[in-house]
């Protein structure tokens, strides 16, 4: 085409029409060229002859020959002779363009056709050259059709190409019907740089019949498949409801329309663990599987439907599942024909896939051959990591450990032996996991495919819980103990340091045996200490709970615990904003602080970071923590990390037990982080422990939130509020005179301490009744006629406890004063009082000179 209008676009475009159809003059062209060669060949041989003859025939050979180079180049101008070659190309397109099915017409930018091919002339039935109608003017109709047209005019306009297709009624010829064209246009280039546009117009009337056809028989089909006696549906990778036809739609109460959206996934139409058993099959590279479940849907206001499940999936080649292929057969009442054959199915289905067991049917060898729901969401996890192509084995599932056991189970079953214990297994992945399993036998079948069915049921949180209970048990049995224990002890330490103080008494600092002495009192108030971490683990110890805030006194021992920990250990103390009060006792805290610091430094001992700090835990946080045992409450958290050697996770359940240490002999007691358990669960808390072997520890403490005012609460030794106890008089400033008068009875069963009590109250000149019970104490108190001035009981003794010695004097009309004496926390006996009952409370051990402050301060 370009070669066409390179040698005939400058014609009038009806020379041009009528020059399709003129054949080339080559022959012209070359009879010019002949007689030019004979002239030019003439002159040369003239002017080869010198003779002045010859000029004037010379000069008329050059006039002709320059008369016949006008001609030849005139005649090229107008067409009348042709190069050959320029003509065979010219023709050779023209041929194309003639030839071709669909109409060709070119355009010159200002509106001149300047080609139009045979079948252009044959669509807009033109009888010749001069009533050639472009493109516009050929294709009227509708609006529709006009605005196609109008888009494609401003195409060329600009210079671009576009495609449309329009709808003729009636067609291009004048007949009856309707007809299909497509139209394209695009810009060319022309000699001299001129534009031009070429159009096409294509008859696409069959292929556009062949279309409906096709798109007729595709909704012929889906009107089948949607109108189907059976369910349909398909499923992606990811869950989504891609596919849905209409009967299944019918049956589940969804609108199709509405459903076109999309939105919906198979956890919307299959509840409970049936989702996990159509999401979670598994197959090789270009393997195709299917596979048969009864299970229950879900319609869309919440009822059941039974249904039989066919489930296709087809894997590619990379091993993703495509989309599935599932058949859905509904199983409801009436509608099928074995009516109590298909209820029994249905029962089962639903105790079959609804069961909190875990179910398999396996072989002799353990291969899975079903399952139901919950065993794939039991067991999902394992069987997600494992080879697709590989066969599902039961065995899998358990430990490396366990699985010997397991086998032989399975393999009892298979030889019909129906007594096999069940066995509690440790499942396989990460995570402490563990399942119960049962094993049954199965009639044997012809192929063996089962074997055995096997029952699982996830052990995992019930396994913690009998840890954790064993553990408190042991727990609470070892502080039952450490109290029975400490009580005990007391009472030897209290006459051990009772009667050094009589001996310090009558001895001077200057006399030999002063030194001893305190030697003795010495050693006898360090075992003191020892026996109040004792009461402290067995949260029997003696409290003086106030409302404090854990920032301050972290800052007033920050000096002090720089000092134990050394220039090696890098202290970082960080406090957070805003803490929230805490009531809790202030020496026994700053007790906790101090032995966790101790450890942490004896774990670093080429030196390290101890990073202390607190914030405060809402509820909310609490509970998201998922700490055992700890409820969701506000708490103020103390954490104490190292940057140590760590402690093995086989000896962390036994760091909080008296006496357990991992120190060389000599170089601890055991019972400092004892001490902390104690303390921490007195005052209502929490203790942690996270350890990572090489990286360090880190102890949280949580303490619950005061809602009360922050205040000291402390009591007063003699004026305690009603029901509560009265603060040691030694906490009290000393008074200078020491003596007193007045009738005390002095209730001890242990001869030892009642004997130095009584010395001791006698020589400060008070009148001292014993007795060795609560029974002996109330005979004193008849014989005496009620003229006793104060009672001192201890809180333990046989026959009558001291609660109950109070609330029988109380009966009798006796108003005395009472101080309680024991080794235990006045909480453990202050609930078994009488109702707005004032005591005074002195713990054990005590010294001669608290006993003497405290008589005097009740009786003052």
């Amino acid at each position: 085409m370009t070669a066409l209008d390179g040698a005939r676009m400058a014609k009038p475009a009806a020379q041009e029409l009528k020059s399709v159809h003129r054949a080339p003059r080559s022959g012209s062209a070359g009879l010019l060229l002949v007689l030019a060669g004979v002239l030019v060949g003439a002159a040369i041989a003239l002017s080869l002859l010198a003779t002045e003859k010859a000029q004037p025939l010379i000069v008329g050979l050059l006039a002709l020959l320059a008369v016949v180079g006008v001609f030849a180049l005139f005649a090229g101008a107008v067409g009348i002779i042709e190069f050959s070659g320029r003509a065979l190309r010219n023709d050779l397109t023209k041929a194309i363009a003639d030839s071709a099915a669909e109409g060709v017409l070119v355009v010159d930018h200002d509106g001149r056709i300047g080609y139009a091919n045979e079948a252009y002339l044959r669509l807009s039935g033109s009888t010749g050259p001069d009533n050639v109608p472009t493109v516009e003017r050929l294709l009227t109709g509708a609006s529709d059709v006009s605005e196609a047209i109008y888009r494609l005019a401003q195409a060329a306009r600009e210079q671009k190409s576009a495609t449309e297709e329009v709808r003729l009624s009636p067609p291009l010829g004048g007949v009856e019907g309707v007809a299909w064209y497509r139209v394209k246009v695009r810009p060319i280039e022309r000699a001299g740089g001129r534009g031009a546009a070429l159009w096409t117009v294509a008859d696409i009337t069959r292929d556009r019949e062949r279309q409906e056809n096709v798109f007729q028989e595709l909704q012929h089909a889906i009107d089948y498949l949607d109108h189907a006696p059976a369910g349909f549906l398909s499923i992606d990778a990811n869950g989504n409801v891609i596919y849905l036809n209409a009967t299944l739609a019918n049956w589940l109460d969804y609108d199709l329309a509405q459903f076109g959206s999309g939105g919906l996934k198979l956890a919307d139409l299959v509840p409970g663990d049936g989702a996990a058993l159509l999401s979670t099959v598994t197959g090789g590279a270009g393997e195709v599987r299917t596979e048969t479940h009864d299970l229950d849907l879900r319609r869309r206001g919440g009822q059941s439907l039974p249904v039989r499940v066919f489930h296709r999936v087809a894997f590619g080649y990379d091993g993703v599942p495509g989309p599935s292929r599932t058949l859905v057969l509904n199983r409801s009442a009436g509608e099928d024909v074995a009516e109590g054959q298909r209820a029994a199915e249905v029962r089962f289905a639903r105790f079959f896939n609804n069961t909190p067991l875990a179910i398999a049917a396996v072989n002799r060898q353990g291969r899975i051959a079903r399952t139901n729901g919950p065993f794939v969401r039991l067991f999902g996890p394992v069987f997600k990591g494992m080879d697709a192509s590989e066969p599902r084995s039961i065995l899998s599932v358990v430990g490396e450990r366990d699985r010997e056991a397991l086998s032989e189970a399975i393999a009892g079953a298979a030889a019909g032996r129906g007594d096999i214990p069940p066995l509690d297994l440790a499942l396989a992945g990460e995570g402490a996991r563990s399942a119960r399993f049962f094993i049954s036998a199965v009639e044997r079948e012809e192929d063996d495919s089962e074997a055995a069915i096997v029952y699982a049921i996830d052990t995992t949180e019930q396994r913690a819980l009998e840890l954790q209970f064993a553990q408190a048990q042991k727990m609470q049995a070892v502080g039952e103990l450490a109290g029975g224990v400490a009580h005990d002890f007391n009472n030897v330490l209290q006459g051990i340091i009772g009667y050094a103080d009589l001996l310090l008494v009558n001895h001077r600092p200057t006399d030999p045996s002063f030194q001893d002495i305190m030697q003795i009192k010495q050693n006898a108030n360090r075992a003191a200490g020892l026996v109040r971490q004792l009461l402290a683990f067995s949260r029997r110890q003696t409290l003086r709970p106030q409302v404090m805030n854990f920032g301050e006194v972290l800052s007033d021992l920050t000096m002090l615990l720089k000092r134990l920990l050394g220039e090696r250990v890098e202290l970082d103390v960080r406090h957070g904003r805003d803490l929230w009060p805490v009531r809790a006792d202030l020496t026994q805290f700053e007790q906790v602080v101090v032995n966790l610091a101790v450890n942490a430094r004896d774990a670093m001992p080429e030196g390290g970071k101890l990073s202390i700090r607190t914030r405060n835990v809402s509820a909310a946080e609490a509970a998201s923590l998922n700490y055992p045992g700890m409820q969701a409450a506000d708490y103020v958290l103390v954490e104490v990390q190292d940057s140590g050697t760590g402690i093995p996770q086989e000896i962390i359940d036994k760091i909080f037990q008296p006496f357990f240490t991992t120190k060389e002999v000599g170089k601890g007691t055991g019972l400092g982080l004892s001490m902390v358990y104690g303390f921490v669960k007195q005052s209502g808390g929490f203790v942690f422990c996270d350890s990572v072997v090489g990286e360090g520890t880190t102890f949280r403490i949580f303490l619950p939130r005061h809602a009360g005012e922050a205040q000291d609460d402390a009591p007063a030794a003699a004026a305690a509020p009603a029901g509560q106890a009265a603060k040691p008089a030694a906490a009290r400033v000393p008074q200078p005179d020491l003596t007193g008068h007045g009738t005390v009875l002095l209730v001890e069963d242990e001869e030892a301490v009642r004997a130095f009590g009584a010395r001791a109250l006698a020589q400060r000149g008070y009148t001292v009744l014993e007795a060795a019970s609560g029974v002996e104490a109330l005979q004193v108190v008849e014989a005496h006629g009620g003229e006793i001035d104060l009672i001192v009981s201890d809180v333990v003794m046989p026959e009558m406890d001291g609660p109950s010695l109070l609330g029988e004097l109380r009966k009798r009309g006796v108003t005395a004063r009472i101080i309680f004496v024991s080794g235990y926390a006045e909480e453990a006996f202050s609930r078994n009082l009488p109702a707005g009952e004032n005591f005074a409370f002195l713990p054990k051990p005590f010294s001669l000179k608290q006993l003497i402050e405290a008589v005097k301060g009740a009786l003052g």
